[in-house]
């Protein structure tokens, strides 16, 4: 059988391909704007593990190709080295070792030094986690407790105040994980990552769709108060299921103020089940600490009047297709894909071990806390209303 000829790409056309990636396109979308196979795509992009590389830029320090040129010029005239680096404004030294490293007076030619430099130049730079080995250790001891980049990036920061040697920004974590020439960490962490894919993918990439029947008498979020929107006190939460195999469900319940998360073993879909497991959970807490509810327009909050009647907290439903207006809930509920995969049976959990999930979670980190935890805001809260 014939073997089909390798495809190769303009650089334009790999730019073009970066764009497309970056917006949240996907394989297939991308391949079928060149009328190829995702796979031939999938190569470009997975050399670099789905980041985009660095544009290529010469050093204002080195060598133009004009100047190259009237090296080879002066060299032909016989010019020494000290007039030729006079003329440049460059030390001899400089034009010395340039004719050196390109085969001497005799065989120096000003386009061959030109490309051998622009590649000689295109080797991959000591990352600072390969240069500092202490460093590494704690970036990876903590991404095995599932913690992100970020949250590393923001706790180093808070750990180490003024320690340079000990900061690391979350892109290097990501490029040294997802690129693995560069050596700092090894593959096996991608794992603990929210999402153990492969290639990084664009925060754009398919939104969960809206396939949700009319919930009767909703209150639309539009009516929910100003001082729940700006997250100005605790006591507003926002919820939804995150469904397995064999028809099995996880509430997950996130507060807007703290973004702590609760975890709710429901053992059905059905609004009955779920409004029941919902009550039976809002009584363990104080009830200045919940004081509203948002979820999504799915059915199993068809009898959330019989919620609010049972616990005094008002229901608000997001607008069709817009996951966003929870977003700390959206956010936590990929977080928690990694303790359990689409795909699996979430009936076999506990509510111990939900508990468990939920304290991982809450004892991370956050960005948006100024890198203290969920637990530490949530404590301090209950606290106050003792």
């Amino acid at each position: 059988m014939k073997q089909r000829p390798r495809i190769y790409y303009t650089e334009s056309q790999k730019s073009l391909m970066w764009d497309r990636w970056q917006k949240g396109d996907s394989l297939q979308q991308i391949a079928q704007l060149f009328g190829r196979n995702h796979s031939s795509v999938s190569r470009i992009l997975s050399e670099s593990g789905g980041i985009r590389p660095s544009p290529r830029r010469r050093s204002r320090l080195a060598l133009s190709m004009a100047e190259r040129e009237e090296i080879s010029r002066s060299i032909a005239i016989g010019h020494s080295i000290r007039s030729i680096a006079k003329r440049l404004g460059r030390a001899p030294s400089t034009v010395s070792r340039e004719i050196r490293r390109n085969g001497g007076s005799e065989c120096y030619r000003a386009n061959t030094a030109d490309q051998t430099a622009w590649e000689r130049a295109h080797r991959p730079q000591p990352c600072k986690l390969v240069k500092n080995s202490s460093l590494a250790y704690i970036v990876a001891d903590k991404l095995k407790m599932s913690w992100s980049p970020e949250q590393i990036a923001g706790w180093l920061k808070y750990a180490y105040p003024g320690r340079e040697d000990h900061q690391v920004s979350h892109e290097t974590i990501y490029r040294s994980l997802y690129i693995q020439a560069r050596g700092a960490l090894k593959k096996e962490l991608l794992e603990h990552l929210r999402r153990t894919r492969v290639m990084r993918r664009s925060r754009h990439h398919t939104q969960k769709k809206d396939n949700h029947g009319r919930i009767t008498d909703a209150i639309s979020i539009s009516e929910r108060p100003a001082i729940a929107e700006d997250r100005a006190v605790p006591g507003h939460w926002e919820g939804d299921l995150i469904a397995g195999s064999k028809n099995s469900y996880i509430a997950t319940l996130v507060e807007r103020h703290t973004r702590y998360v609760m975890l709710v073993k429901v053992t059905g879909k059905d609004t009955e089940t779920v409004i029941n497991a919902l009550i039976r959970h809002a009584h363990k807490l104080p009830q200045e600490l919940y004081t509203s509810l948002t979820w999504d327009r799915g059915k199993e909050m068809a009898d959330h009047k019989r919620f609010t009647l049972a616990t005094d907290i008002k229901v608000y439903f997001c607008d069709p297709k817009s996951p966003w207006q929870r977003g700390s809930n959206e956010n936590t509920n990929g977080l928690l894909r990694q303790y359990f995969p689409k795909g699996t049976d979430l009936s076999v959990h506990s509510q111990e071990h939900l508990n468990f999930v939920a304290r991982q979670l809450n004892e991370r980190p956050r960005k948006t806390l100024n890198f203290r935890t969920p637990a530490e805001r949530f404590n301090a809260c209950v606290a106050s209303t003792g």
